[in-house]
């Protein structure tokens, strides 16, 4: 006779009885000594009797009981063990939940985050972190498909970054990739995007041409918006070093050779993995005299307002020019471009001089090896030549041809 619910929630445990209420089909209820009561199902595989445990009672209902009797004489009809295909269910299960995409992305991750320049690694983490993890991170990685990738990337384009989601596409491919050649995917689903997304232009940073130089200078010298001094500081060494912004603001007091009047920023931190000399002229050594009696006890140079354990954020410099009235007309990567065009065609030095101070990547070994054997000494000068002429800009008001070089 079946049971019924009310059977199920009356009946207790017996010390003088089986404790073992049928429901037909090898299903019944258990009744332990301790209350609890569970539902099993006997079966025969093979020859042999085993036994199968569906759940506590009445977290698993008497029909959800029954559906799973069901599912179990559908796998013995089909020639297989229930027990057996229970246990390969849940090693599956937690295969997947081992190998989730935010999983082999972290493991793609830390295996590559020495290569890249700290700036970056953070850049790449943020991406993830932001734009792809909540949305599918705790997909298996091999049931991530394209339509997962699509909506993970049209939101980033939603927020005006289609730039921003052509590259996290591209970091995504490079995770499939890894997961393919570790086993755990057969295919990248990341190609089936192309063209999926919105075209994007490839543009320079934004930079002022060299005629609006002396206003720059004036608006940055009167500081009406009150900048810290360590701020005007950063922007002052960024358009006399013309380093790149993540070089300037992790810089340590230890890459300085002061006496030597020279900062050496090492390969680790340049972006083409070489060791950088830049030549220090008078007026940034002047800075740098300041610079260390606010951050002289600190690691770096440019230490944070909020965290000075930690260096000036990236945003610090981008918001000081958006402050000083140059929004959209002037980023720190700018002032490489500034100081590339008018010391050519102000001061009258060589492309190959300038181009090598940008730390831009030799042509050839020969190029290299000419680099260190002469450029280093024209170098010198022209640093000097472009400070001084930054400040014959800045007392004339005007921008002038001075041919130093």
């Amino acid at each position: 006779m079946s049971l019924t619910n009310t059977k199920c929630q009356n009946a207790k445990y017996s010390a003088n009885g089986s404790n073992k209420l049928a429901d037909g089909g090898g299903l019944y209820l258990h009744l332990k000594p301790s209350g609890a009561k569970v539902w099993r199902q006997r079966y025969r595989f093979n020859g042999k009797e085993n036994t199968l445990t569906h759940g506590p009672y009445p977290t698993v209902s008497l029909l959800e009981a029954r559906d799973k009797r069901e599912e179990a004489r559908k796998i013995l009809l089909a020639g297989n063990d229930p027990a057996q295909v229970r246990k390969d269910q849940k090693l599956s299960a937690a295969t997947n939940a081992a190998t989730t995409f935010e999983l082999v992305a972290r493991e793609w991750y830390e295996l590559n985050k020495d290569q890249w320049s700290p700036h970056y690694s953070m850049t790449i983490l943020h991406r993830f972190e932001q734009g792809v993890f909540p949305y599918f991170g705790n997909h298996p990685v091999s049931e991530v498909t394209a339509p997962h990738l699509l909506d993970a990337m049209r939101r980033i384009e939603r927020r005006g970054a289609p730039e921003v989601a052509h590259r996290t596409l591209q970091l995504c491919g490079q995770v499939f990739r890894y997961a393919i050649v570790t086993g755990r995917m057969s295919r990248s689903p990341a190609g089936d995007l192309r063209g999926a997304l919105r075209p994007t232009k490839h543009s320079h940073y934004a930079s002022i041409d060299t005629k609006e130089l002396p206003e720059f200078l004036r608006v940055l010298e009167k500081n009406d918006v009150r900048l810290y001094a360590q701020t005007r500081h950063a922007v002052r060494m960024l358009m006399l070093t013309f380093v790149r912004t993540t070089e300037l603001i992790a810089a340590k007091w230890p890459e300085f050779d002061l006496a030597n009047a020279e900062w050496i920023i090492p390969a680790e931190r340049m972006k083409m993995k070489r060791p950088h000399i830049v030549p220090l002229a008078k007026q940034v050594l002047e800075i740098l005299k300041e610079l260390k009696e606010l951050n002289g006890k600190r690691e770096y140079v440019f230490a944070s307002e909020a965290r000075p354990l930690q260096h000036m954020s990236n945003n610090t410099v981008l918001s000081a020019l958006k402050r000083l009235g140059y929004n959209g007309r002037m980023t720190g990567h700018g002032f490489r471009a500034l100081a590339m065009t008018t010391i050519k065609e102000k001061l009258g030095y060589r492309h190959e001089v300038v181009d090598r101070q940008l730390a831009h990547a030799p042509a050839s070994k020969v190029d290299a090896a000419y680099d260190r054997a002469k450029f280093l000494d024209d170098r010198k000068v022209m640093m000097q030549d472009w400070a001084d002429y930054l400040d014959k800009v800045a007392a004339t008001g005007k921008v002038i041809r001075v041919n130093f070089g």
